[in-house]
């Protein structure tokens, strides 16, 4: 994507102020979004983004700037602003020094990466009229029951990225995601219910030979139509059997996040001192993976240039590991875990999740079910928000159902899930052996990134549920 002699160039303009280590990351990304309104398109986007991002480290302090000129003179004028910024330019003037080993005495070992899918329909080479029958044929399988709209998007991401740095390592990567979503609306005249769903994959068009835009149009009006007539949920502390795939935002949310080193770092993570203890039941443990091929969060390499792994965060109810990027090993001490991530050449790099979901157990939905006199089978969850640092959170369920005497019954709505993750974790006291994964944006510090989150069907001996 650039020369090499230019980036070794400019990593050394970089560190001219002393900084002990800089990064280069270049990105050219194509972008392709299709959305239809009742059938109708709506809007058709994308376009490209090109750019580069350099970062510098003083200790484990991140000075960091970004561009979309990636010519020499824009490159180095980036370089040239960072070194001045700490105010001790000068202090390693390396400026016109070169051998053999190129500009700056930097000799780049570039990576080999293992690709974890060979993308087959890619779609830079795909035409638009094939992704929009993607699409119709998504809102065509949704026109069922008292379906009356329908929002259907589809969206595919080719991202290609060059990750180099002062330790010599060169790294090139190309990533391409491919996602749909679709929301239905059901209404009466009187009540309303919405579905969705949101299947993507780190795959090219092959991903829907294997996945059906209908199987996702017809899941989103199921869900919606179940809803449509619902009661209200009684409000109160009471157990909860949480369904698999989506279900596992919980998780994400509310315990994932204080498991990154951007958190723990801080001390701002209630597991900071815990590794090596218990927090969790012994039934719970959980991965956050980066390798499963074609999975929507996988990555052959993070933002960093390092390959994905697998991460074993809890064993049996004991904290095992920690999501960790370069400053988060610097500041922690903690062995890296290729978890380094960003949403683009506009952001610095930071500790985030891949694919993250406790693993299964060896209970059944129906087991978990039958142990409960009354309480709440929160199917299919939705949205929420999570108080950082602490865990305490508040998420919607969107089909809910009421358990009584082990049996589910009546479908009810407006329920939400008040909790704690860290508390709710040592609650755990059943996992199903039938896990699943559910695609979504996740934020945070560096930016918007594709993760997968994810579990089987759990019991919670007891969450506070809100409704009326």
């Amino acid at each position: 994507m650039l020369d090499r002699d230019l980036v070794a160039e400019v990593l050394t303009a970089a560190r001219a102020g002393g900084a002990e280590w800089a990064e280069l990351f270049v990105e050219d990304t194509l972008s392709t979004s299709i959305g239809l309104l009742l059938g109708a398109v709506k809007d058709v986007g994308g376009g490209n983004s090109y750019g580069a991002g350099l970062r510098l480290l003083y200790g484990t302090k991140v000075v960091y700037g970004y561009t979309n000129d990636t010519s020499r003179a824009g490159l180095l004028e980036v370089a040239s602003a960072l070194a001045k910024s700490q105010g001790v330019a000068g202090s390693r003037s390396t400026a016109g020094q070169t051998d053999a080993a190129g500009a700056g005495g930097l000799d780049f070992r570039r990576q080999d990466v293992a690709w974890l899918y060979a993308v087959r329909d890619h779609p830079a080479s795909t035409a638009k009229r094939q992704k929009l029958e993607i699409a119709r044929r998504a809102h065509a399988a949704a026109q069922l029951g008292q379906v009356k709209t329908t929002d259907v998007t589809y969206a595919d991401v080719t991202q290609r990225v060059l990750i180099a740095n002062t330790d010599g390592d060169w790294a090139e990567d190309e990533r391409v995601r491919s996602r749909l979503m679709v929301r239905a609306i059901a209404e009466d005249g009187t009540n309303r219910a919405d579905g969705f769903a949101g299947p993507g994959a780190s795959m090219g068009l092959e991903f829907f030979d294997g996945t059906l835009p209908e199987e996702a149009g017809a899941e989103a009006a199921r869900l919606a139509n179940a809803m449509l007539h619902a009661g209200y949920v009684p409000a109160g502390k009471m157990p909860v059997v949480i369904g698999n795939g989506f279900g596992g935002v919980i998780f994400h949310e509310a315990c994932g996040h204080i498991l990154e080193t951007t958190s723990v770092a801080k001390n701002a993570s209630v597991f900071a001192d815990k590794l090596g203890q218990s927090i969790a039941g012994s039934c719970v443990s959980a991965v956050d993976d980066g390798t499963i091929p074609g999975a929507w969060g996988s990555v052959n390499i993070d933002d960093e240039g390092l390959p994905a792994e697998r991460t074993l965060l809890i064993d049996k109810g004991v904290l095992t590991s920690f999501m960790v990027d370069k400053v988060g090993e610097m500041q922690t001490g903690y062995r890296r875990t290729g978890s380094g991530r960003r949403q683009n050449y506009t952001y610095a790099p930071a500790s985030r999740m891949r694919n993250t979901f406790i693993l299964e157990g060896e209970d059944t939905p129906e087991s978990l079910i039958s142990q409960v006199p009354f309480g709440l089978y929160a199917r299919t969850m939705g949205g929420g928000s999570v108080t950082p640092g602490t865990g305490d959170y508040n998420f919607t369920v969107l089909e809910g159902y009421v358990i009584r005497n082990g049996q589910v019954c009546e479908p009810v709505r407006g329920a939400a899930l008040v909790g704690n993750g860290a508390r709710d974790l040592m609650n755990i006291t059943g996992v199903a052996g039938d896990l699943a994964r559910g695609q979504g944006m996740c934020g945070s510090v560096s930016g918007s990134i594709p993760t997968d989150v994810g579990q089987p069907h759990i019991l919670i001996s007891g969450i506070t549920v809100g409704g009326r």
